[in-house]
Order: C-alpha cells, then structure tokens, then sequence
C-alpha cells in the first residue's frame, strides 16, 4: 500500500526546481524520508552561526524571512516552492543568516546524506543547487564557487534553434582528429588537445573508439577536483561514444546534439563504433556550415552594395545569437560578438549612405551609438538611438554644414530602420537637428545638461553618457568627453541629481516579494524588465563609474567590475550587480526571441517557477545598490 503522505509530498516536490529534473523512482524514495516541519509566526528554523543541520528546506506554504541578525534586516524572503538552508548541503559550515517564521508555515525538510547523490549524479540538479547557493552568498563569483557556477541562466532550451535548417546540405566536418589510449594520463591529453587546438579527443581501443573527452569534462571532472591530473582516459571518459556516419546532414547533426545533450560527434565509417574514426563534428562546425558565425557575417556584411541586402543577414546575426544562448555561451562573450555585428551593420549603412549622397563630407563628423546600443547591450531588434558630431566651421558655414549631415542623418537613420531598428520615438536621432551638432554646439548643449540638471537635462545626460563611436573621427568623441568631465568636476551637484534619477525607477517586487506588474495600457498585467530590474543598474552603474572620473567603460557589468577594483571594500556586490546584470540582459533577450519581442514586457504566467526563482535572485542586488547609490550621494529615502 503506497505511502498517501510521502505521495503528497512528491506530488508537491516534482512541481519546483530542482526536484523536477529527478526521475519519478528517485523523487518518491527521497520523498519517504522528508520530513514535515511546522513553525508559528515568528519561530525560528535556524540562527546565524548554529551548525548546520542535516537537512536543506523547501517551503510548502507560508513564506520564510532570512535575516542577518547585526541589522535585523531582512536579506530575503522565501515562499512557495523555495528552498533554503543550503549552506550544510554545499559547503559544510555553520549557517550565516537566521531563518525565521513570517508567518505561519509547513517546510519540507530534505535529507542530505540521501539527497547528495542525486546532485552529483545530476547535472541539472546540481547545477541549479550550485546557484541558488551562490545567489544566496549574493556574489555568484566568490573564490570558494568560482570555476563551480557555469550557467549564468537555464540550461540550453530543447527547442530547435530558429536558425534555418538544412535538410539535405552535409555537414562541414573536421578530419583533424586526436586519439589517445586508455590509458593515456589526463595532463597529457590536456597538452595535446592545447597544443593541437581541439575541444576533443577520441579514445581508441584497437583503432576503435570506446570514448571520448572533451574540454567540458576536464572542466567537470579535472578543474573541480573529482580527479587528479594523474588519472587516465578510461576513468573521465565518456562511454560509450556516440557515432554518426559522415554523410550526416546539418539538420540530422543538430537533431542529434539534442537528443543526446552533446556538443561533439564522432564520426566513422559506418556510423558503428565497429569502424575507423573518420572525423569530429562540434556546434562550431554547424554554425560555419550554416554561414552563421561571426567571421562569416562580418564579410558579408563588408560585402553589402545596398542596405536591402543587409536585412537578411540581421536574421542571421539573430540566429547567431539564439544559437549562442542555446548554447548557454557566457552573456559576457555574446554581448561583445552581438554588439560587433550590430556595429559592422550600421558602418555599411553609413558608408552606402554616403554613396548616395556623393558629395563628401565637408568637415570630418563621427557617428555616435547612445544608449543601449552604446553600452554594448543592445542584443534584439529594438529602436535606435544615435548622434552626430561634426568638426566646427566659421559660423557663416555652419548653417550649410549641418543641412548636409542632417540630409546624411535621414539617410542613415532610414536605412537602419529598413533593416530592422525602429524609429525612436522620442526622436533621439542624429536625423533630429537637436542630435546633429558641431563640437562647440555639443559642449554647448552638454554643459546646460550638467549646469541646470532638471529632469529633462538629466534624462538627455544619462541617454548620451553611453555612447560609442561606429564611424568616423574618434577624437571628436574624445575631446567632447574631456569637456563633459571637466564640466562635472567644476559642478560636482550634477552627481547627486544623477544619483536622484538612478533611485527613480520602481521596485522590482511589493509585498511578499510579488511582481509588480503594470497596472493599465497595452502591457497590463505584464512585468516590466526594462523600467524594474535593468535600467535601476544600469543607472547605478553610470553616476557611480561616473564619479570616479572613468571614461571609456559604458557597458554595465564592465562598470560593475572596474567600481570592484576601484572600491575593494565593495567588491562583493559591485560584482553581484555585474552579474544580476548579465543574467537579465540573457533573461530578456531569451524573453524576446521567444515572443518575436523586445522582451521588455514580460507575461508572468508564461514564465516556470525556476524561471521566477531565478529572475527574484537579481531582485535583491538591485535593493543593495540602490540603498549604496542613496548612502553614497547622501540622498533621503525616495
């Protein structure tokens, strides 16, 4: 007779991450030793510095307050489906936060003698135990994680990538194949695998293949410790090893990187581990096959005579980055690629722009991205915000001077939109005369912003401050920087109207750490990822790198990072907050190829659980920045 309670348990289980990944055998085994704990309001599970327990906890109802016990403040909250108390199970030490009873609650206490080897000998699971833990630390790269936090979101989507497969075209293999023994030693296959450039190497027996290493098993099995470098092939290999035949076409390889979660093919003869090695298939070796990687692109784009041939390869640039967040390629590493691609694509429009016109520039100008596509973060097909800046002429030239780069700016701005980036709708264009300015015009225009910094002024600073030069002649940019920084240190009150801004933006969560959702409009009751969770980073970052006279640094997470150096005694949540950004950035941009959107506007409901969790563990960084901000600039509270 089945156990009803245990059953109950985990039909409640299997719902929340990471019970969800375990087989239905192992969840209900684990499910016959939980234990059912019940707390009044107020009541305490642990307290900071008590030895761990023996158990990790799951909310089943109710909701769980952490506290640092020094400020009573209340680090986070845990509701339905939440875990906690992770720190006996991960690092074996003492708690370092008191979890408390918020209000009345049932936990479901989870064994971790009998729950450990379910993480270990599952990837997912523990992958998502590894970040939920480091989250909690707040700093996902503290040195006791680091090397251990692979993903900066979810694990690679099962869908098939968007990227126009082909059914019939053969895979471009590599036929630069490695072998090695079994009994190779794990530093020697590392040698040979730097020394000859690979990700792979098969391991034969009799010529024939038995397994297989990659760089991602070194990484799993080598860098974390779980083997010396002493060890052999045979003891990290994979084995059996997946074999295809050659004559594999590019959809079929794809299909069977997903099927079997791999990201290297081994081909023989026959598609049998009974025949000879003929070559290695990796996701690299698909995407070049398909045109779509970055070298590709960027020839074709260079390529481009007219701005209509530039559309399609904008679809390619998007199935690039589909396939890299497949890939759960690093947000760090996409950003950069993505954001190179985006350039390359406005500077062939600026050139053929040019064509048209036929009369060269009078003056040499520089063509300015701001904002999003400034800080390196523009990642889907939103609207453009751009500037142009022009060298000065004698005054009786400027009228004429300027109707040729308004004439240029029409042009490129409607040639950006032919292929994909929108009008902006407040018309922050270098089409728009307020946006297309000589030097003098520009300082002229950027003092009164920092002189008289009213919200407006403010708004038109905070846009234009994360620029970045795509065309033309760096040291206009360079020396219009010089004028804004020299401006700010003579009116250093700029900082603190600066610093108000960046504390406008409404929290990401209200009571009992819910959404806070739009309330009317077209986006009702939809969560609002721009406003509420990036931009409030985004701005911390800028009047913060800001007041330390940095130029140069516009991207988010880069500014996170150099304020870490600049300011140790804030290290950790700088680099919290380097991170948060990340993961939203790749949050909102899955978002919107999913939708076919912006991904600013988010529909709560479509959203898992773990992907909830996941989007909540940003939510308190953004508190602590913000409260940093406050404190740093001696703001009251807003």
């Amino acid at each position: 007779m089945k156990n009803t309670i245990s059953q109950r348990v985990a039909d409640f289980l299997k719902n929340y991450p990471p019970f969800n990944e375990l087989k239905n055998i192992a969840l209900e085994q684990l499910s016959e030793q939980v234990s059912i704990v019940y707390k009044e309001k107020g009541s305490v599970i642990f307290t900071e510095k008590e030895a761990g327990h023996a158990f990790f906890y799951i909310v089943h109802k109710g909701a769980i307050s952490l506290h640092k016990k020094s400020t009573d403040a209340i680090i986070d909250m845990c509701d339905e489906g939440d875990i906690f108390g992770l720190r006996p199970l991960m690092a074996n030490e003492n708690y370092e936060l008191e979890a408390k009873a918020h209000e009345e609650s049932i936990l479901y206490a989870i064994p971790i003698t009998l729950f450990k080897p379910l993480a270990l000998e599952n990837k997912a699971v523990g992958n998502f135990l590894i970040e939920s833990f480091a989250s909690n630390t707040r700093n996902p790269y503290s040195k006791i994680h680091r090397g251990k936090l692979y993903s900066e979101a979810t694990e690679p989507s099962k869908e098939t990538p968007g990227i126009g497969l082909i059914d019939v075209q053969p895979v471009q293999f590599s036929k630069k194949i490695a072998i090695c023994s079994p009994t190779t030693t794990v530093k020697k296959i590392a040698e040979l695998m730097t020394k000859k450039k690979i990700g792979s190497i098969i391991i034969a027996l009799d010529k024939l293949p038995v397994g297989i290493i990659t760089d991602k098993d070194l990484r799993n099995k080598i860098v974390t410790g779980k083997f010396p470098i002493t060890a052999t092939a045979d003891e990290i290999m994979t084995s059996p090893v997946i074999t295809y035949p050659s004559s594999l076409t590019i959809t079929q390889a794809q299909m069977a990187m997903m099927k079997s979660n791999i990201s290297h093919l081994c081909l023989t003869e026959d598609g049998t581990p009974n025949t000879k090695v003929v070559g290695m298939l990796s996701k690299h070796d698909i995407m070049v096959s398909l045109g779509n990687n970055p070298a590709v692109l960027i020839k074709a784009i260079k390529r481009a005579k007219k701005i209509k041939h530039l559309k399609p390869i904008r679809h390619s640039v998007m199935g690039l980055l589909r396939a890299y967040l497949q890939g759960n390629i690093p947000m760090t590493l996409i950003s950069k690629i993505i954001s190179e691609l985006n350039d390359a694509c406005m500077k062939q429009v600026i050139k053929i722009s040019l064509e048209k016109i036929k009369n060269p520039p009078p003056v040499k100008f520089a063509w300015l991205a701001i904002g999003s596509q400034g800080r390196s973060e523009q990642m889907l097909h939103t609207d453009q915000d751009n500037a142009l800046i022009f060298e000065d002429v004698e005054e009786e030239l400027l009228p004429k001077t300027t109707a040729y780069f308004l004439k240029l700016s029409q042009l490129i701005t409607k040639g950006l939109n032919d292929i994909g980036y929108e009008y902006c709708p407040a018309e922050m264009m270098a089409s728009n005369p307020k946006w297309c300015l000589s030097l003098s015009e520009w300082k002229k225009s950027t003092s009164h912003w920092i002189i008289n910094p009213g919200i407006d002024e403010v708004l038109l600073s905070s846009i234009f401050f994360d620029y970045n030069v795509v065309y033309g002649e760096n040291k206009l940019a360079n020396e219009l920087s010089e004028h804004i920084f020299y401006t700010v240190k003579k009116y250093p009150i700029f900082f603190l109207h600066l610093a108000k801004g960046a504390l406008q933006n409404p929290s990401p969560t209200g009571f009992f750490r819910q959404f806070l959702v739009e309330q009317d409009g077209d986006h009702k009751d939809t969560f609002d990822v721009k406003s509420r969770a990036l931009r409030p980073l985004t701005d911390a970052a800028r009047v913060l790198i800001l007041s330390h006279y940095i130029k140069g640094i516009n991207n988010t997470a880069e500014r996170f990072e150099k304020l870490a150096e600049l300011e140790p005694n804030n290290k950790e949540i700088y680099l919290a907050c380097s991170y948060a950004s990340k993961a939203l950035l790749k949050f909102r941009t899955k978002q919107g190829l999913s939708n076919n959107s912006s991904g600013r506007f988010i529909a709560l409901n479509d959203l898992t659980k773990e992907e909830k969790i996941k989007l909540k563990r940003t939510f308190k960084t953004i508190k602590e920045i913000q409260e940093l901000v406050m404190h740093r600039f001696q703001l009251k509270v807003m």
